[in-house]
């Protein structure tokens, strides 16, 4: 379990400054899971309880629409955190599943250890803020991408920051995201940027 923790704490160190005593006690409480390829580790309409940092493999957020629809919102690859924030702070149900794409391991952080290390941690609080921006800032780039860039930028802009993705992603998963059809999606593989 200390090799799977040592990727969260190196992420963790990029967003605060945090001594080994603190770690020590804080990782503690941390729990690992293997979770399998296809496994849904969070259902849209159930609350969020964790956070999950992922280790290894990809996680996929994606939500059904009023169609019946898998729409995909997020992918969530290694040393990242994925959750619906929403849900896990306000104890609502969750707009969003999230999804195992390949054989994942995940680091889980409940509630309770959330608002524990805004007590326990010196700079607590300050990772709970970080976190919070980062996940707002994933929704507007999403939000601000869909509004205001065509299919094709967004399809570059995709390969340009997860290089692999098409790699490891299911191609329909990936239309998914960018809002286009698989159809266009091979339109824009096979076009010149």
């Amino acid at each position: 379990m200390k090799n799977q923790l040592e990727n969260i704490i190196n992420v963790i160190s990029n967003y605060i400054e945090i001594s080994d005593e603190e770690w020590e006690s804080y990782s503690s409480k941390l729990c690992v899971k293997e979770v399998q390829k296809k496994e849904i580790i969070l259902k849209q309409g159930e609350i969020c309880r964790e956070v999950f940092f992922v280790v290894e493999g990809l996680l996929r957020v994606f939500f059904v629409d009023n169609e019946g629809e898998e729409k995909t919102f997020h992918f969530s690859f290694e040393n990242t955190f994925s959750a619906d924030y929403e849900s896990f702070l306000k104890k609502i149900p969750s707009n969003y599943s999230i999804q195992a794409l390949e054989d994942t391991t995940i680091v889980l952080m409940s509630y309770e250890m959330l608002h524990d290390g805004y007590k326990s941690l010196k700079n607590g609080e300050r990772l709970g803020r970080l976190l919070t921006e980062e996940y707002f800032f994933i929704f507007n780039d999403k939000i601000q991408a869909l509004y205001t860039q065509s299919p094709i930028e967004r399809y570059h802009n995709l390969i340009e920051k997860f290089p692999n993705i098409l790699q490891r992603i299911p191609q329909h998963y990936i239309a998914s995201y960018l809002n286009i059809s698989s159809v266009h999606l091979s339109r824009l593989k096979n076009s010149k940027p």
